[in-house]
């Protein structure tokens, strides 16, 4: 079978690195920042879009309040920028938020951030690509009409481009998010010359609907509500900015400089864009409606059904460069792309994050293997099929998954600065040197302010997000966290159980006997191969046991076996319904009952064929005999091989695969001993001519 796949693979992911090639895949800045933040720098394309479907309620009039919203969230996202900078020098080994909770926290508050940051990296996917699909619906009908289609296909395109390698990825990637990024300060900076300096009117595709507010007049109470909702819708914003954090590793050197570097980057550049959309939607007069059809009006009548509500990038790109123009189209296109790319920020961050927790204990081994590209194949195939199931089951709509967003990085944002706070207390307990400990006490303020203030938005964003589908999160964090839990109690029992003793014990004393029994089917080449090798084993008695499945074949294996003059007992089990492996799991069973101590050696021949189909054609007895063997106690396996000549001719395929060079490959000799060859070279001129 892996004979039957390696050419798909190899076509579809690449050649395997070796190891000590790991370092070749580590990211400059200018390619980390595509990799690790273009999920916060592409929620530009919808956060400011959910302030505006929230104010909306209240109607039109409550559109003022947008650029506090909006202010708030600048507010907030430098908070977290400058706490994670503090982050990423403290913690450089990968582990973000997980490691600072789970070294300064305990492991419980640890698993808490690692079961959200999970649930979040799974959302991430799942809403950027939605969203992503619905962007690019509004301008091609058919990604509207086969959304799930569209999406579920885009994560599998996704989870092929990062199975790649990281750095592979991450250069397929930064095109486009820089297209993206350059589009939106230009339709910033363009927007800002016509309406200041030209003084031109730029109005909206929607400027001249009118909104239906579903409660009019709210004040008090409600209207804070109304706020504190908008603003948790707008700190989507902020989702991803701690998978920096957690993949200080993948930096060049040094790490944790060019980590904090791309963080403050990706911050500037995010709150300026979604500052300058929110101000251009402003002035432009864009509207927009949790329900269009209902509550967008024109001439007094509803839009209905009909009706496709672009988001609020796309309007204000209509309205600053112009509907269709060459700009316009352009920053459409780039938007849906990075939209999509949104989600390799989760493709990162996810396997990372898996292969920390499964080296300690909490999630499969698996997750911690790296694949042949060097990255963590396990982890993303568990991310794409994850996010995958979420878009099915939420018919990949963006509006409806957002509301479970969010939710997951405020725990972790929470916990991880509350955890930093802790950490420079445990340092500043031991420092002398003045002028570090006032550095630190600089670092314990800011990540103080930051857990005060991340605390405070987790809060607000729970009340208002809760019946909203925010409790679909919640339930996410408690099942990974109940099954990591698991898998770290079935870990340490093992453990536990296999423990080498320090003194005696059952598993070093040496069994009193060893019965040998040689499983018989037929008299042939690998059964004498079998019978000889257990001769060579010496155990203290050795037969053959056979089944009686057909008496006549039964009969003419006892005449067979007598006329050769085997010197080994034949013992024969009767077998009325015809099976094969209880008799022999009894026969063993009672050999045990008899003799506690003495242990019993089971040997099988097997054939070794050179075909993936011709396994479905031999030893599946000798499959289900070991598999049911294996749980019982004091019995040992072994499996005496024939190669059947196809396997033969597969394995001489295989040596002149292996022997294959390229063209010229012979005359310029390999690669690793050019350099030496051309040295050699050059000395042995340079004497000729001395």
């Amino acid at each position: 079978m892996s004979k039957l796949t390696d050419l798909p693979k190899r076509i579809l992911i690449g050649r395997a690195l070796r190891s000590d090639r790991l370092g070749e895949t580590l990211l400059p800045k200018r390619i980390a920042l595509p990799v690790f933040a273009s999920d916060p720098l592409s929620s530009v394309a919808y956060a400011p879009g959910e302030v505006l479907l929230v104010l909306s309620i209240a109607g039109v009039s409550a559109y003022h309040f947008s650029p506090w919203i909006a202010l708030a969230v600048v507010v907030l996202m430098f908070t977290v920028v400058a706490s994670y900078r503090q982050n990423v020098h403290a913690y450089p080994s990968g582990g973000g938020d997980y490691e600072v909770a789970n070294t300064n926290l305990g492991p419980k508050a640890g698993l808490t951030v690692a079961s959200a940051l999970l649930v979040d990296y799974v959302l991430t996917v799942a809403v950027s690509i939605s969203s992503g699909v619905e962007n690019l619906g509004s301008a091609i009908p058919f990604f509207v009409e086969h959304k799930v289609l569209c999406a579920v296909g885009i994560i599998v395109l996704l989870t092929l481009m990062n199975l790649r390698g990281v750095k592979e990825s991450g250069k397929l990637f930064a095109i486009p998010t820089y297209v993206f990024v350059f589009g939106v300060f230009a339709m910033i900076a363009w927007g800002a010359f016509r309406g200041l300096v030209l003084d031109e009117t730029m109005r909206a595709p929607t400027a001249d609907l009118e909104i239906k507010p579903e409660h009019q007049g709210l004040a008090g109470f409600a209207l804070v509500f109304l706020l504190l909702r908008a603003f948790s819708s707008g700190c989507a914003a902020l989702t991803g900015v701690e998978a920096i954090s957690n993949g200080v590793p993948a930096f060049r050197k040094p790490k944790s400089k060019n980590a904090a570097t791309t963080l403050a980057a990706m911050g500037l550049l995010a709150v300026t864009m979604f500052c300058g959309i929110i101000g251009l939607a402003m002035a432009t007069d864009v509207r927009m409606a949790e329900n269009p059809a209902v509550d967008l009006v024109r001439d007094g009548t509803p839009v209905g059904d009909s009706y496709v509500q672009n988001p609020v990038i796309s309007q204000v790109a209509a309205a600053v460069f112009g509907d269709g123009t060459f700009f316009f189209v352009v920053l459409a296109a780039a938007t849906a792309l990075v939209l999509f790319l949104a989600a390799n920020t989760a493709y990162n961050g996810f396997p990372l994050l898996g292969s920390i927790l499964a080296q300690d204990r909490y999630l499969p081994r698996q997750l911690h293997t790296r694949g042949d590209r060097l990255a963590f194949s396990n982890g993303i195939v568990l991310l794409a099929g994850a996010a995958g199931l979420l878009v099915w089951i939420y018919g990949a709509d963006s509006t409806r998954l957002i509301q479970l967003y969010i939710v997951g990085v405020f725990v972790s944002f929470t916990l991880s600065q509350t955890g930093m706070v802790r950490h420079w207390n445990r340092h500043l307990r031991t420092e002398k040197d003045q002028a570090k400990r006032r550095h630190m006490v600089r670092s314990r303020a800011i990540n103080a302010f930051g857990a005060f203030f991340t605390g405070l938005v987790l809060i607000v964003v729970l009340s208002t997000k809760f019946t909203h589908g925010a409790w679909v999160a919640l339930l996410g964090m408690v099942i990974f966290y109940a099954t990591m839990t698991a898998i770290r109690r079935h870990y340490d029992r093992v453990a536990a159980e296999i423990a080498a003793p320090d003194g005696p014990s059952d598993d070093v004393v040496r069994p009193s006997r060893v019965h040998s029994v040689v499983l018989i089917s037929k008299i042939h080449r690998p059964t004498l191969r079998a019978l000889a090798y257990a001769k060579l084993m010496r155990s203290h008695t050795l037969e053959a046991l056979s089944v009686n499945v057909d008496p006549t074949e039964t009969k003419a294996l006892q005449e067979e076996w007598n006329r050769r003059g085997i010197d080994v007992p034949l013992k024969v089990l009767d077998s009325p319904y015809r099976e094969v492996t209880r008799p022999v799991i009894e026969y063993v069973k009672g050999l045990r009952k008899e003799s506690p101590r003495d242990a019993v050696s089971v040997i099988i021949p097997e054939y070794v064929v050179g075909h993936w189909y011709e396994h479905l054609l031999h030893n599946q007895s000798a499959l289900r005999l070991k598999g049911r063997l294996l749980f019982t106690p004091g019995v040992m396996v072994t499996s005496v091989p024939y190669q059947l000549e196809s396997s033969e001719v597969a394995k001489r395929r295989a040596r002149k695969r292996q022997e294959w060079n390229a063209p010229g490959s012979v005359r310029r000799g390999p690669a690793q001993d050019r350099s030496g060859t051309a040295a050699q070279e050059s000395q042995e001129s340079s004497a000729k001519h001395g």
